[in-house]
């Protein structure tokens, strides 16, 4: 069986280390993308020394205008032929909007919708011509309701995930899978930035990486068009279609806020 890659953005921990992992561990080649390369590097070595394939490093700010894009030439520039896209880099923010940073929630857009759109755009292209690939895109329980002191982060990952349920439909008939995973709280270095510390959402349960990675990258190769890891999320979602509108909106706000 011929090797095939996987390139995986935010890759430096968390949800991306273990999601890399996991495709290496299958036998994938992996290309990793971050911006901190030194933490690139050492997973780069664990994963050649544990699984005999290659990890390509490619430190990398995505939220630059044109980093999708330089991105994109830096692969093909290494003649990397990617059959798995996992758009995993993003962060979140907390606060009330009209008390938020406007250079932080422009820069979050950029991260968690621009790139995802535009690396999409960029390396769907050749999976289409091939007749075969796979997306594999981190969205988010908030991005199922309104999220008051959440606003742009939860309107960036409704964003993913609708337009990874609409790429799904486009794309099934050319053989390429697309899938959002959706996680509640998961324990990673997302709460280390944007006054996530002041927030109730770190005081809640919050799922181990590896078992989020774990049910993402399986929904992925089971052609599940979205993914959420825990049976507690998934009531949750439920309970979130049947109630009003407005009673939504504040329960979104109660997970964050108390």
């Amino acid at each position: 069986m011929t090797a095939t890659t996987a390139l995986v953005t935010g890759a430096s921990s968390g949800i991306g280390s273990a999601v890399a992992e996991l495709f290496a561990a299958d036998g994938d080649d992996v290309v990793l993308v971050a911006r901190r390369e030194r933490r690139l590097q050492e997973l780069a070595e664990t994963i050649e020394r544990q699984f005999a394939v290659t990890a390509t490093v490619i430190p990398h700010d995505l939220a630059t205008p044109d980093g999708p894009r330089r991105l994109y030439e830096a692969v093909r520039s290494r003649d990397i032929e990617v059959h798995t896209l996992v758009n995993n880099a993003g962060f979140g923010n907390y606060g009330r909007f009209d008390e938020t940073a406007l250079e932080t929630e422009t820069a979050m857009i950029a991260l968690n919708v621009t790139a995802v759109t535009q690396l999409s755009k960029l390396f769907v292209g050749p999976m289409v011509d091939r007749g075969e690939g796979a997306i594999l895109n981190t969205a988010s329980m908030a991005g199922m309701a309104p999220t008051p002191r959440q606003a742009v982060y939860s309107s960036t990952k409704a964003y993913v995930l609708s337009f990874s349920e609409a790429l799904a439909h486009e794309l099934e008939a050319e053989g390429i899978t697309v899938t959002a995973l959706c996680p509640g709280p998961v324990a990673t270095e997302f709460f280390d930035r944007g006054n996530l510390d002041e927030s109730a959402i770190e005081d809640q349960p919050l799922n181990d990486p590896a078992t989020v990675a774990r049910a993402g990258y399986d929904g992925l190769k089971r052609g599940k068009r979205v993914v959420v890891p825990s049976r507690k999320m998934r009531a949750l979602a439920q309970v979130k279609r049947v109630l009003p509108r407005r009673s939504v909106v504040s329960l979104a706000e109660r997970t964050v806020s108390e």
